[in-house]
């Protein structure tokens, strides 16, 4: 048998484990692999006890808590192989089970006994796994218990629309309780909500799920818009609002928090996308008053065209908006809000794989990649056209 497994897969939350009997990729697993998974799982937990990092009223952990992360190989050499399924993809002999469980039992004890270093890596990876799990699932008794269609179960920032048709129904997550005053007051009740945003939201990239669900405006998002619990199947009918709106501020903060919030519904729920679900509204940047005319930009092309058009001695007036909260409530409706005059951009995911890409590498825990990436575009970047 020989036995092969990564530990050092601290920053990722899934494992793989990849079986093979003389040779054949066994792709539905089969005894190697369960007397595989046993003794881990087994093993790690005489381990934990045997350290006293778990002691014996704990709960164990279970197998799925011990190999979050892991990477692992094993190969058998079977004499009279016996496999199983339509496909003959499953090792079926029993005997392999009992010594799969003996050598990994034995083995692994014996490096992890010389290695404690790794012993606690593995066992603060476990222990991390089993509080998130916890969590999640008082998580999911909280959603499952509470009905997001009854008003007492609502955030209590969340001005809901009079329209229960989803399908009609839309609603603006936006930056603080400014913005949210002015969109609160400037929206069309029948069939837009608001939802106001306390700040930046968690960074679910570099989180597990037990942050995840103590985040209070994750929860809000969650409840608010009916998402369900993470991991369970897409169901479009039990959403609140067919079109999420993200409306943030046109500057870098801004910027910043609706990245935030494309993490979370790609990792959350990444069917959002493919449904058309996901919206982002864009606010103008300036007010170009001249008399009794206002004419409103979105950026600095439109604003050069605009001033273009007057004539050369004309007097004019240019204010620049620096958040939604400086826009009276009839602005914001007549710019950013109305169906017959907002500017707003579907979003979607044409690839799920480099998009997963983008996600790790530019909102994950390494630095080194973004900042090579800012090194190898800075020649591209106009300094005066940075907002600093």
């Amino acid at each position: 048998m020989l036995l092969g497994i990564d530990e050092k897969c601290s920053d990722s939350y899934s494992d793989t484990v990849l079986g093979y009997a003389n040779s054949i990729r066994t792709i539905d697993g089969g005894t190697h692999i369960d007397g595989l998974k046993a003794s881990l799982t087994r093993t790690i937990n005489n381990l934990a006890k045997k350290s006293k990092t778990l002691k014996e009223k704990d709960i164990s952990l279970s197998g799925e808590h011990v190999r979050e992360g892991m990477t692992c190989v094993i190969s058998v050499k079977v004499p009279n192989p016996e496999f199983e399924g339509q496909t003959k993809t499953r090792l079926g002999n029993p005997d392999v089970r009992r010594l799969v469980e003996q050598s990994v039992q034995e083995n692994l004890t014996e490096y992890l006994e010389l290695h404690p270093d790794v012993l606690d890596s593995i066992l603060a990876k476990a222990l991390n796994a089993l509080k998130a799990a916890l969590a999640a699932k008082r998580a999911r008794e909280l959603v499952r218990t509470k009905s997001v269609l009854k008003s007492s179960s609502l955030p209590g920032k969340l001005a809901d629309c009079a329209s229960s048709n989803p399908e009609e129904s839309e609603i603006f997550i936006v930056e603080g309780d400014s913005a949210g005053g002015s969109a609160k007051q400037g929206r069309d009740r029948r069939f837009q909500a608001i939802l106001p945003l306390r700040g930046k939201i968690l960074n679910i990239e570099r989180r597990d799920e037990a942050a995840l669900y103590k985040n209070e405006e994750i929860q809000n998002l969650i409840l608010a818009l009916g998402l369900g619990v993470k991991g369970e199947d897409f169901k479009k009918e039990a959403l609140r609002y067919h079109k999420i709106v993200i409306l943030t501020d046109a500057d870098v903060d801004g910027a910043h928090i609706r990245t935030l919030l494309l993490t979370f519904f790609f990792r959350y729920q990444r069917a959002l996308f493919d449904e058309g679900c996901i919206y982002v509204g864009v606010p103008p940047l300036y007010k170009v008053d001249r008399g009794k005319q206002a004419h409103y930009c979105y950026d600095d092309s439109d604003l050069k065209e605009v001033v273009n058009t007057f004539p050369p001695n004309a007097a004019y007036h240019i204010q620049r908006f620096k958040g939604l909260g400086e826009m009276m409530p009839a602005q914001l409706w007549e710019t950013t809000m109305d169906p017959e005059r907002r500017l707003l951009k579907q979003l979607r995911v044409e690839d799920a794989a480099e998009a997963n890409v983008v996600f790790s590498s530019l909102m994950g825990a390494r630095v080194d990649y973004r900042k090579q990436l800012i090194q190898n575009a800075s020649s591209m970047i106009n300094i005066d056209q940075l907002d600093i």
